[in-house]
């Protein structure tokens, strides 16, 4: 079973592959298409499991309720980019700009959670509980996955 940090940072590679192949792409191509749907999903499940299992962890500590904030605050904004790129034309210019923000907003908050959010949270979590709070990020992962489109829905009611 891997880390919290370690499972964390798989999903991160990912992130940062998937976002090189989606700028690469062109269009309202299937390739864009396919590497943007399995961005979202993954994205969307990695987000909620991060603030549920790592990030409600912090909270205990001054400095990580000021963390928590600052990274779920970039959770809703990466998020509401993300909407309005689902609602948009792949094959508008415009999808490609908008799309490109994300991808620095978002390379930017992976950078800041590993350099500098890790270091401080093995005060919280440490060697003891890292399998534990891996397992416990991948479970509720999971099951956000089957959850993406129930919130959505229940998102654009509001």
């Amino acid at each position: 079973m891997p880390s919290i940090y370690e499972a964390i940072k798989e999903d991160h590679a990912r992130h940062r592959a998937l976002l090189e192949k989606i700028d690469g792409t062109e269009g309202d191509s299937p390739e864009r298409k396919e590497a943007w749907e399995a961005f979202y999903a993954d994205v969307k499940s990695h987000s909620a499991a991060e603030e549920e299992t790592f990030y409600s962890k912090l909270m205990s500590k001054t400095w990580g309720q000021d963390a928590a904030r600052h990274s779920v605050h970039e959770h809703e904004q990466m998020d509401e980019i993300m909407e309005e790129l689902r609602e948009t034309d792949m094959s508008s210019p415009g999808w490609i700009q908008r799309f490109r923000v994300l991808k620095h907003d978002y390379e930017h908050h992976m950078e800041e959670e590993e350099d500098e959010v890790f270091t401080r949270a093995q005060e919280v979590i440490g060697a003891e509980q890292n399998e534990a709070f891996g397992e416990k990020f991948l479970e509720r992962k999971a099951k956000e996955g089957t959850l993406i489109e129930e919130k959505r829905a229940d998102a654009l009611e509001d």
